[in-house]
């Protein structure tokens, strides 16, 4: 069972684990506030792969709010193509950035509530923008975070939002900020949501296994 015992050695674990590994698409908008929250929407329920390549091709056209509003909402769809719900991500997109200019100066706010305000950006997205773009504290869950870490033992939730107010709780402060980039990349990759190839997995004698009936 992964606990507050060895939650430090189970992240050195990981942190070497996942070297091997590219990083999450919305990780390399990190050093923008605006390309890093257009990202994490556009990824929403879509493989990092499409993810990666439909947010070069929207920044190629647009990267500040007042560019993405001046893009005809096909042509955002256009360039999305293929994600998941594209056509309701452009207009989301588009109300984002008419938020974003109306409310706050055309800039991304750095605070989590601030984020949460603005319609189509959950406690996801808000989070991730929060550790990535701004480095400050904040615990970012997506399914991956979710299924892990009940997978693990280390909290018992059932949903992402009482897993993030879980691990606000017990997970060290020190951790917070790279939680969300370690188990997405190591549950891409080796801990999958079915059949997960625990026969290759650095952390299978820590893991409760919880809700795995199949594994490699």
């Amino acid at each position: 069972m992964v606990s507050n015992r060895n939650i430090h050695e189970a992240i050195r674990i990981l942190r070497r684990t996942v070297r091997q590994w590219e990083e999450p698409v919305v990780g390399h908008y990190r050093h923008d506030p605006f390309t890093t929250l257009i990202s994490c929407l556009l990824s929403l329920r879509t493989k990092d792969a499409v993810t990666r390549v439909a947010s070069q091709r929207l920044f190629r056209l647009a990267r500040t709010p007042a560019q993405m509003l001046r893009l005809r909402p096909r042509t955002i769809e256009r360039a999305i193509f293929p994600v998941g719900f594209y056509r309701t991500k452009a207009r989301t997109l588009r109300d984002v950035c008419r938020t974003l200019l109306d409310r706050f100066g055309g800039r991304v706010p750095s605070e989590l509530e601030q984020l949460l305000t603005i319609k189509g950006v959950g406690r996801k997205t808000a989070n991730l923008v929060v550790t990535l773009a701004f480095h400050k504290d904040g615990i970012c869950v997506d399914t991956h975070v979710h299924r892990i870490s009940n997978r693990w033992g280390y909290v018992r939730t059932k949903t992402a939002e009482q897993t993030e107010m879980a691990l606000r709780r017990t997970l060290p402060r020190r951790h917070w900020r790279i939680y969300n980039d370690l188990l997405v990349t190591f549950g891409q990759h080796l801990c999958h949501p079915t059949s997960p190839w625990c026969s290759r997995c650095p952390l299978e004698g820590m893991c409760d296994k919880v809700g795995v009936t199949h594994a490699r």
